[in-house]
């Protein structure tokens, strides 16, 4: 399959994703780069400084509003792609509201506390739709310990283990191979039996 049949099977899915920080930010310009139809992204933050070194935000963007900022990224990376943004703290609720005509929906949340609230939230009300979260990117090194492994309709990237602490924060690298790893998953659902 060519990168044109590609985009071709990938312009009219929708793709939901939960959190605009390190995991949201890489995933969806990941998938704005592939040809991704529409992304639905959600997060209430603003960019910080310290956000810089793992985010896909640039240093004139910090003080500005996560959606807002992403969607104008992506726009400049590919402006076919449609972006729906909520500038929202996202519950149990809303998520069914936001996700729900979403083909696949990727978790991208920085608290233990969200990821399983998502995670009971989907696989509840949204079960038919896949659920890709990261777990396990904290520091740096040790690429090899990084997976995917698929539970039903939850497919885990990351480690695992490592959780972010000020011993092992978060850094660019791993960060960014467990969002380019939720965004390959998203094109493995998309792509498979083709």
């Amino acid at each position: 399959m060519n990168f044109n049949q590609i985009k071709e099977r990938l312009k009219d899915k929708t793709v939901g994703i939960a959190g605009c920080g390190g995991l949201g930010s890489n995933c969806a310009v990941a998938l704005a780069r592939v040809g991704v139809g529409k992304l639905i992204i959600a997060d209430f933050d603003i960019i910080e400084e310290s956000n810089l070194n793992r985010q896909y935000y640039y240093h004139k963007q910090i003080g500005l509003k996560k959606v807002d900022c992403l969607s104008e990224n992506i726009q400049l990376i590919n402006p076919n792609v449609k972006v729906e943004t909520h500038d929202i703290i996202l519950d149990s609720d809303n998520i069914i509201d936001i996700y729900q005509n979403c083909d696949v929906i990727v978790e991208a949340f920085d608290k233990a506390e969200m990821k399983q609230m998502i995670i009971e939230t989907v696989s509840e009300h949204l079960s038919q739709t896949p659920l890709i979260i990261g777990l396990g990117m904290a520091g740096w090194g040790d690429s090899n310990s990084i997976h995917c492994r698929e539970s039903d309709n939850l497919f885990i990237c990351g480690d695992e283990e490592k959780e972010v602490s000020d011993d092992l924060p978060p850094l660019a690298p791993r960060v960014g191979i467990v969002a380019n790893m939720q965004a390959n998953t998203v094109l493995e659902l998309f792509l498979k039996n083709t």
